[in-house]
């Protein structure tokens, strides 16, 4: 993978999602032999009101003066959520940034006093990458960043590479896919960050699962939802999260752990933080 696997991302984005729906679905007949499941791409132009020649020109990349009215016909075609709507604005005329994004971006002090005072939530911050840049002692107890090597503190990495993910995770594939998911919006945001496009060819080439959920261009923000651990001290914990943007660092996401108030995950909690002051 190089930095220019964008170029072909939005064909292969429109093409996935026209494979979702069926001709009954949008009302047009289903007649003779189709080579591909779903809409073919003069069914999408017709529904867009646009040329089948201007809609093929953008499948292939050619499109880089396309309005967003042209968007939001496809868009609803193809019935993409706002996550998708938004994704396909962004494949669409991709920004060229060739300055480098920081390897290794730094969290400002005052954050990490926020994570500090936070002693009863486990929360960290997350970053360009998926990158863990810094943590609480509660989020380091749950999830032993300060054990791990940097490289190691990146959530596709530690998901599709460390033997360990898949006992710790009980919904391991529910939590592949998001990761996947959210990772792809980073990708199409930056098409030139190298060590972004290196992660995605080396769990490409280590991981089957990854390969397979990265050829199938979901893309999902994970702004809040419930994260199960199957923790080796603690037990299972059922954790909601709600996620952050830190002021003046918009690739910068503070995830906060939210356990229910007198809930057992709670009281877990409570213990891990008393057994990780004591050192156990």
């Amino acid at each position: 993978m190089d930095g220019d696997w964008i170029d072909g991302e939005i064909g292969d984005f429109l093409r996935s999602r026209r494979a979702r729906i069926q001709p009954a679905e949008v009302g047009l007949p289903s007649y003779g032999r189709r080579r591909v499941p779903g809409l073919r791409r003069e069914e999408v132009a017709q529904l867009a009101g646009v040329s089948v020649d201007y809609y093929i020109r953008l499948e292939q990349g050619r499109g880089p003066t396309v309005s967003d009215a042209v968007l939001d016909a496809i868009a609803r075609v193809l019935r993409l959520d706002d996550t998708e709507h938004a994704y396909l604005r962004t494949v669409a005329r991709p920004r060229r940034k060739h300055e480098r994004r920081p390897a290794a971006p730094r969290v400002r002090p005052g954050v990490q006093l926020l994570l500090d005072s936070m002693d009863r939530t486990p929360a960290f911050v997350l970053g360009p990458r998926m990158d863990v840049l810094a943590w609480n002692a509660l989020g380091d107890a749950v999830s032993g960043y300060r054990r791990k090597a940097p490289a190691d503190r990146n959530i596709p990495r530690h998901v599709f590479l460390d033997p360990e993910a898949r006992a710790l995770y009980p919904e391991w594939h529910a939590v592949a896919a998001q990761t996947v998911a959210h990772l792809r919006i980073d990708a199409g945001h930056h098409p030139d960050d190298r060590e972004l496009c290196a992660l995605v060819g080396e769990l490409s080439v280590k991981s089957e699962d990854f390969r397979r959920l990265w050829a199938d261009h979901e893309v999902k923000a994970c702004m809040h939802g419930v994260k199960r651990i199957a923790h080796p001290v603690a037990g299972l914990l059922t954790l909601p999260y709600e996620t952050l943007t830190v002021p003046v660092e918009p690739e910068q996401t503070i995830v906060v752990y939210t356990p229910e108030p007198g809930s057992e995950t709670e009281e877990r909690l409570r213990l891990l933080a008393s057994w990780a002051t004591a050192g156990v």
